[in-house]
């Protein structure tokens, strides 16, 4: 039974981790037999957004990790405390959170930086062969931390069609595969699967629930023949 570790950074599609995703890899991973557990940063928010009228709300803090609280029902520890050693996969869930606080890609496009928890985790389970699954916007994380921009050798996933933020990919020395929104995408060589949720935006939650179910598939699988 593989155990999975599942970062997310806050609660909420727009200052957060995406609920319908965050949740969808939750019961995927329960489907599939694997234990898992919830991490987040222990910091404050980048902003705070209204989500019933979409606009920032001045003077307001949240902090990551109490507000991820509320999806894992509890069970979430700080991100610092993250070791790979003591799992077999990570798991990123979406939202406009990961390019606001997980990185700064919201701002700063294919210039941006990784957190540094985020970078060496991703960092932690690449050289250790274990499986990485991505969705929605979290893609651009391995895009920054393996692309050949920064010295990486490169590497293959998917936000969905083509789009800005894929030109963005390229040019941070990532390859971009144009997927649909119940499909995922492998990378067998770098052993990470992604899968565009809602960054296709008309994307049903039931769409985004079936693609996403596909990535944490092959993170599972690629987990499973690790220990074969």
């Amino acid at each position: 039974m593989p155990k999975v570790a599942v970062v997310l950074c806050g609660c909420g599609r727009a200052d957060g981790s995406e609920i319908h995703e965050s949740v969808s890899c939750l019961v995927h991973l329960s489907r599939l037999g694997a234990q898992y557990h919830c991490f987040a940063p222990d910091q404050p928010q980048t902003d705070v957004i209204n989500h019933l009228t979409g606009k920032p709300e001045p003077g307001q803090s949240r902090n990551m990790l109490v507000e991820a609280a509320r999806i894992a029902r509890g069970a979430v520890s700080p991100l610092s405390m993250f070791r790979a050693a003591q799992f077999d996969a990570v798991v990123f869930p979406g939202g406009f959170g990961v390019a606001k606080n997980l990185c700064s890609f919201a701002r700063e496009g294919d210039k941006c930086s990784v957190i540094p928890d985020v970078e060496r985790v991703l960092n932690e389970f690449h050289a250790a062969g274990k499986p990485i699954g991505l969705c929605c916007i979290a893609p651009v994380l391995a895009g920054r931390v393996f692309g050949t921009a920064r010295g990486g050798n490169g590497c293959k996933v998917t936000l969905g069609e083509e789009s800005d933020a894929a030109a963005a990919l390229a040019r941070m020395g990532a390859t971009h595969v144009a997927k649909r929104v119940e499909e995922a995408c492998v990378d067998d060589a770098n052993r990470l699967a992604t899968s565009p949720a809602y960054m296709d935006d008309h994307a049903t939650p039931y769409q985004v629930f079936v693609g996403i179910g596909h990535m944490i598939e092959s993170v599972v699988a690629m987990a499973a023949t690790r220990h074969a």
